[in-house]
């Protein structure tokens, strides 16, 4: 049979995102196993990669002892919002389709080295990790139920900020979480917030600078506005590690950078602090 009458068949090769990761700051590459073997942390240059809720969850909660709470809460398209890409509607449904998960955070009560707590952690996989209606409303939900069963409350956050798809009312949840934790301290309960890569916008303008606490992961981006809009606006240069963690913690936002390997455990250590 002629060569033009029968491909030939050949084994499919991989496209090269299939095996390998790439560290986002260092650019190095490694097969995919390594990095998820070391927990997503480059082992050249100890870049803290993305985890999603589950993931974070899994490291940090006693296997088993985690509860969620509240997945019935979710967004509010109040304004039946569509840009030129489509309906808010659509995209939240792909995206809780393509994640499994229902909001932007995931609430849960859990026991961390056997300490009790109100666990929250933040899915920036979940359209950039965006503070919307149901992402305020679980977190001051999970306040009133630390509050009632006397448990210190742990948020990690990894968010691009608001979400303007739902307006004033996304705006909203900064004063509203802000609110709750303030219930929550007036109670004697304390909170701790974990900033991750990145957090930025209207969260780190609201609960996650309010811990009683504030730690963050090595390298990660903490800020409020983007790098170009502070130099356009001021008319300076901004030094190279600015919004960085460590730039934080010398300048006295942050109180202590934790390795992901030891966060279980300075997190323990800190709820037995407080006798939990």
């Amino acid at each position: 049979m002629s060569w033009f009458e029968k491909k030939e068949d050949r084994p499919k090769i991989p496209p090269a995102k299939a095996l390998w990761a790439i560290c986002p700051k260092c650019n190095s590459h490694m097969p995919k196993e390594t990095w998820r073997a070391n927990n997503s942390i480059c082992p050249k240059c100890n870049y803290h990669g993305r985890l999603s809720a589950r993931e974070r969850i899994a490291q940090v909660a006693d296997e088993g002892t985690f509860a969620e709470v509240f997945r019935e809460v979710s967004y509010s398209d109040h304004l039946s919002f569509h840009d030129a890409t489509g309906p808010y509607k659509d995209k939240v449904e792909a995206t809780i389709a393509k994640t499994g998960e229902t909001e932007s955070v995931v609430m849960g009560t859990c026991e961390i080295s056997g300490h009790k707590a109100m666990l929250g952690v933040m899915d920036f996989a979940f359209m950039g990790g965006s503070l919307g209606s149901g992402t305020g409303e679980r977190i001051a939900r999970a306040c009133e139920q630390a509050i009632a069963e006397k448990r210190p409350l742990i948020i990690f956050s990894a968010s691009g900020g608001a979400r303007m798809h739902e307006g004033i009312v996304s705006l909203m949840q900064m004063a509203k979480t802000s609110a709750a934790i303030g219930k929550l301290k007036e109670a004697g309960l304390p909170y701790i917030s974990v900033l991750t890569d990145p957090t930025t916008g209207g969260v780190s303008a609201s609960y996650a600078m309010l811990g009683d606490i504030n730690v963050t992961e090595p390298r990660a981006l903490i800020g409020f506005a983007g790098r170009r809009v502070i130099e356009n606006t001021i008319h300076q240069k901004l030094p190279a590690d600015f919004q960085s963690a460590e730039y934080l913690e010398k300048h006295g936002f942050i109180d202590k950078i934790v390795e992901r390997k030891d966060l279980k455990a300075f997190l323990a250590k800190m709820l037995g602090f407080w006798g939990f």
